[in-house]
């Protein structure tokens, strides 16, 4: 009996020392904390100043205003008398200086659709009513607004598109000077809804 004991008391310290290694292995995993620690790190000052500067971006441009959507062949009047429709070949208007449908084309190889730019036409009266307008295309982003500079101070327009991301719309302005009055546009200035210029011509 006493040898048995004693394999019996050898045996449980057998099985001491093999458990006994594999209870501290099982705890080890535990010290894998530092990764909460990581990700804390991360979002450091830094981090959410950046956060901070699109949520501030993503704002702006949501409150910011876009061009108006017309329907192919859709009239638009502008106040000033000038009526406005696009089609996908280009701009359609009439002014009060010239009643007889004009038209300036975007497919006709003159245009390139992939580089920013703006076109003018400046049309007056002996009365000194002025409507200015013309295309902008190939800028990044989202059209928003343009400002027009003259000898009579600065414009703001309007805009309008095609539905379905054309790459180009018409902007249009109009403005009364005292008859007889000298009138330049010196430049036109698209920008997009973050405040970035789109697309600019300057004339003067």
């Amino acid at each position: 009996m006493a040898g048995m004991k004693r394999y019996a008391a050898a045996a449980a310290v057998a099985v001491a020392l093999i458990t006994a290694p594999t209870t501290a292995y099982g705890a080890a995993p535990q010290k894998a904390a530092p990764a909460a620690r990581t990700a804390t790190t991360v979002a450091g000052p830094a981090h959410v100043s950046v956060l901070a500067a699109h949520a501030r971006a993503a704002s702006v441009a949501k409150a910011a205003p876009t061009a108006r959507i017309v329907a192919p062949g859709e009239h638009v009047k502008e106040p000033g008398g000038a009526e406005f429709w696009l089609t996908p070949e280009g701009k359609h208007w009439t002014s009060p200086g010239d009643t007889e449908p004009q038209f300036r084309s975007v497919v006709d190889g003159n245009i390139d659709l992939g580089t920013p730019g703006v076109t003018a036409q400046i049309e007056g009266t002996a009365g000194g009513h002025y409507t200015l307008s013309g295309l902008y295309y190939g800028g990044k982003g989202t059209a928003s607004r343009v400002t027009v500079r003259t000898t009579a101070g600065t414009l703001h327009g309007k805009l309008l598109e095609l539905a379905g991301h054309p790459g180009w719309g018409v902007w249009y302005v109009s403005t009364d000077v005292p008859a007889g009055a000298d009138f330049e546009a010196r430049s036109i200035v698209v920008r997009d809804t973050l405040g970035r210029v789109y697309s600019r011509l300057d004339l003067l």
